[in-house]
């Protein structure tokens, strides 16, 4: 019988079914295999370490206790947990002689990471929002971004992405898996799960795009929309220190909206005939755990007020930088 596989015979018919996924990752040779977990673990720690700092500096700091920082918390937080849902197992497969998972660890790692990345889809459009109310309507910024308002957005914004991430896992997981189980990604990512199935997928796929169009498509569309207006309003600015300060207060939102939708997008928007196990691990760990690396840093390199928090919690707030 073939590795993870189990017995189970319903009447008048005898059928293998899988029971655990081999998860090859970028496993090679011993010595690669460490190479690759010490550059992985030092993505990782950054990735956790610059999201968790930038949420405790949000909370301690009053000053930074307003919509666009609420929102980029909320989003530290995702980015956080999306790679941690990940990269430790990857890590551990890379040292372990064992790379499997079992089924049920495969349903929940699916569904986790791919609600907490749709919820990131629509969040950046929520982030966009919080941008075109500051600059095209900021005297009535905080009547129309009141705390009442940014809890219902944040939350409606979560639920939508478990709620779909849902649909997906279910449809993805309960196709029957008979045949081989070795699952060419670092983690149980839809796709490369799906292709393992001994079963006609075209609806789950058609499922799957509608899925996309919505929580990729349409969002990015309104980003879109969002900054057309933005840069309508920019451009009417008579001042250039005023157009560049508007400018770079969105600078760092297309920065990171850019990091995200680019790959995202190629991945779970291209067509079944353009897939390549090898080229589609790159990219999700390029948007996974590089993009979720990045966020600090575009964040704080380019946000006075993130800086000045930290030279205030670090004692250094008098200091001449």
């Amino acid at each position: 019988m073939h590795p993870g596989l189990t017995m189970w015979m319903p009447p008048g018919q005898n059928q293998s079914w899988v029971s655990e996924f081999i998860l090859l990752g970028f496993s090679s040779g011993p010595t690669s295999n460490r190479v690759l977990f010490i550059a992985f673990l030092s993505l990782y720690l950054s990735s956790v370490l610059g999201n968790a700092l930038i949420i405790t500096l949000i909370c301690l700091d009053v000053q930074l206790h307003t919509p666009m920082y609420f929102f980029l918390c909320n989003l530290s937080l995702l980015d956080m947990s999306c790679v941690t849902t990940t990269v430790p197992q990857m890590l551990v497969h890379l040292l372990a002689h064992s790379q499997t998972i079992s089924f049920a660890g495969c349903w929940l790692q699916m569904y986790v990471f791919g609600a907490l990345g749709l919820t990131e889809c629509i969040f950046f459009v929520v982030m966009a929002y919080d941008r075109y109310v500051a600059i095209c309507h900021p005297l009535r910024y905080t009547v129309i971004l009141s705390w009442d308002r940014c809890t219902q957005l944040t939350a409606g914004t979560w639920a939508c992405g478990f709620f779909f991430s849902l649909i997906h896992t279910f449809l993805t997981m309960r196709l029957p898996y008979c045949g081989p189980n070795m699952v060419n990604h670092y983690f149980c990512e839809g796709p490369s799960v799906r292709s393992l199935a001994c079963t006609d997928t075209h609806l789950i796929e058609m499922v799957d795009l509608v899925i996309s169009v919505f929580m990729v498509v349409f969002p990015l569309s309104l980003i879109l929309a969002s900054y057309i207006h933005i840069g309508q309003i920019i451009l009417k600015i008579k001042s250039t220190q005023g157009r560049c300060k508007a400018f770079s207060t969105c600078a760092s939102h297309l920065t990171v909206v850019t990091l995200f939708y680019v790959p995202a997008t190629y991945i779970y928007m291209r067509p079944n005939s353009s897939y390549s196990p090898e080229r589609d691990k790159q990219i999700s760990l390029f948007y996974n755990v590089f993009t979720a690396f990045l966020n600090p840093v575009v964040y704080s390199l380019r946000n006075k007020d993130i800086k000045g928090a930290f030279l205030k919690v670090m004692g250094w707030g008098g200091m001449a930088w």
